[in-house]
This record gives C-alpha cells, sequence and structure tokens, in this order.
C-alpha cells in the first residue's frame, strides 16, 4: 500500500506497507534545488508511525540545510523503516525498500544510518540506482566534528589546540568511535558514554580513558561536550545544569526544541548547529560521487570548521542564534540557485 501526504515545505512525503516483506517504510523528499536528495536509511523500533514521520522529516530538513551550507550540489530527503532490525531485517525486505525508492526515479539516494550497514545499501541497490556504498563515512564526519570543535573553541577564547582539553563523547558508534581516536592522538583528555555500557567500557580500555552511565555524560563538568547518539540531547531540564564551554558533536537535532540555543547563548556556551558539525559524512559521499581522491575528500572535510566559524562569526555579527545564522547561509544558496535556475 502506497500512501502520499501533503506536507507543507516538502516535495513528497511517502508512506509505503508491504505485507509479502514486511516493510513499513516511509521516505520524505524535503528540496532537490540544488540535485537529488541524499539521505539515510534508518531501521529502528519506533513507538508508533507517527513518530517515524516525525523523525524523518526532521532529518530530510537537516540534510537540505547540510548540504547547501556546505556548498554541494545536493538536496535533502531520508527514509526510515520501522521495526527492529535485529528481528526484521532480511534481503527481502530490503531490497523492497529498494522497489520503493525506485519509484522516485533517481531523486532520493540512499545510504546507511542507524541500524543499517553498507550491505545493507547494497542490497537496497540490487532494485534502485544510484546508492551510497563507497565505503563507512563515520571518519569523516568525525574529522569534520574534530574541525567544528575547533572553530567552537576558538570563539570560546580557549584556542585552537586540543592538547590537554577536557571532551565529553556522547555515544560511541561508528563516529562517536572514530571522534575519540582523533581527539586522543590530539592530546585531549576524553571521557566517553553509550548507552551499550559494554561499548564505553571497551572505548575507555583501550585509550585509557574513563566512562560515565549516560544519564551522567551530558552533566559532566568539561571543555566540549560532543554528542554523537540520538537526538534531544539539550533539554529543558537539564540545560541550565551544563558544565560545557562548547557544544559540538556528530548527532542530529541535539536540541529538543530550537528556544534552547538562546539559554545557551545566555549562559556563554558556543553550540555548533549540528547541520554545520556533522556535514563532514555527507561531504565524503559527495567527493567519492564526484570521482576525487581521498586526499581531496579530506582536504574538502576539513573546510567544516571554517563554515562553522563563518556562522558563529554571522551570528554575532546579526545577534542571532548559530542557528538560525546557519539557515541563513543555507537559504541564501538555496534562494541563489532558484533564481538561477529560472524557478
Amino acid at each position: 500500500m502506497f500512501r502520499e501526504m501533503n506536507v507543507e515545505g516538502f516535495q513528497r512525503v511517502l508512506l509505503h506497507t508491504d505485507d509479502a516483506s514486511g516493510l513499513h517504510a516511509i521516505i520524505a523528499i524535503h528540496n532537490t534545488t540544488l540535485g537529488p536528495a541524499l539521505g539515510g536509511v534508518r531501521f529502528r523500533a519506533y513507538h508508533d508511525q507517527q513518530e517515524a514521520i516525525d523523525d524523518c522529516l526532521l532529518l530530510a530538513q537537516a540534510m537540505t540545510l547540510k548540504a547547501s551550507v556546505a556548498g554541494l550540489d545536493l538536496g535533502g530527503g531520508w527514509s526510515v523503516i520501522l521495526g527492529d532490525p535485529t528481528q526484521r531485517k532480511s534481503p527481502h525486505l530490503l531490497r523492497a525498500h529498494g522497489r520503493f525508492i525506485a519509484r522516485l526515479s533517481g531523486q532520493f539516494i540512499p545510504v546507511n544510518d542507524i541500524g543499517t550497514t553498507q550491505n545493507d545499501i547494497a542490497e537496497i541497490g540490487r532494485e534502485t540506482q544510484p546508492v551510497c556504498a563507497y565505503g563507512d563515512p563515520s571518519p569523516m564526519t568525525a574529522l569534520g566534528v574534530v574541525e567544528a570543535i575547533r572553530a567552537c573553541m576558538s570563539i570560546a577564547g580557549l584556542g585552537k589546540s586540543l592538547r590537554s582539553i577536557r571532551v565529553a563523547v556522547q555515544g560511541v558508534g561508528n563516529v562517536g568511535a572514530s571522534l575519540v581516536e582523533l581527539l586522543h592522538d590530539a592530546g585531549a583528555q576524553l571521557i566517553v558514554s553509550d548507552v551499550d555500557e559494554m561499548k564505553a567500557k571497551n572505548i575507555a580500555s583501550k585509550y585509557g580513558i574513563d566512562w560515565l552511565p549516560p544519564n551522567r555524560i551530558v552533566l559532566t563538568a568539561c571543555d566540549v561536550l560532543a554528542p554523537c547518539a540520538t537526538g534531544n540531547v539539550i533539554r529543558t531540564s537539564n540545560v541550565s545544569n551544563l558544565q560545557c564551554r562548547v557544544i559540538a558533536g556528530g548527532a542530529n537535532n541535539v536540541l529538543e526544541h530550537a528556544s534552547l540555543e538562546s539559554a545557551l547563548m545566555a549562559r556563554g556556551i558556543v553550540y555548533a548547529p549540528d547541520f554545520c558539525a556533522n556535514a563532514g559524512g555527507l561531504i565524503f559521499l559527495s567527493e567519492h560521487m564526484l570521482g576525487h581522491t581521498n586526499q581531496q575528500t579530506i582536504e574538502r572535510v576539513r573546510t567544516v570548521g571554517d563554515t562553522v566559524m563563518t556562522v558563529l562569526q554571522m551570528s554575532q555579527t546579526l545577534n542571532t542564534t548559530a542557528t538560525e545564522a546557519a539557515n541563513e547561509l543555507a537559504m541564501r544558496r538555496l534562494r541563489k540557485h532558484s533564481a538561477g535556475a529560472g524557478y
């Protein structure tokens, strides 16, 4: 069963259920002004369909902004598959999702996300093209986050050297683990956490660093808080108790709601908008699609720091939040491209 929803500000939002494979999925295409929408395939057990739709819409919109601010010729979209991937994932289901994506005739390019792997994307790619199966983008996401952290530290008066800077990394999955490695090599003092306690302990043991339970890491005293797991990390209930100077990480939708950024500013906490800080993975995929070398990709990913610095300086000049400044940069490019195309 296919159903199309009319959602203001989105080009297309499609729902699909397939009894034969067990697929229950959503695809949101937010904006393709700059190019085809590239986005993740998230496979997770949501409480209900509405929660899944809300997640998909937020992530698709963030991809539009992320691509535009990063200067990429890509649009924003996302897809989610509802269910526990450890129980429901199968080649049959993934190929059904590929056929669902194929109905969009190349408007949506999928990449792996929470609950999916590069092998899963390759399976989806048996039914639709193009797909992004160029290798794990997590190390490049982490590299971009490092550069975003440096930019925020500079604005916060901490300099740009990471040596002896105390960084709390929340979530040590693919991106978080790569970030820990880069920060450790740069001489940072690290503390980590993960909902999977054993994973946190293993990372802590590997690098000889400390770990905390997930409910304590956000409020620990540190120079930099780097959220690298799921969203809604900064909440109304904890914003007044934060003990960090900078927030910059690989997670999406870090703030429970947008108004919390003003509370961060009032407390002097420098925040890198998530869709700016975590753009390294998207840049990695774009560079590979263009056939660029690994060195070219690394150099391009390092410009994440320049983008974050521009956004933070623009925020100061205009007396707006960093997210408002980043949104304005993204929209300027979208408006310019639309005007140039005669839209």
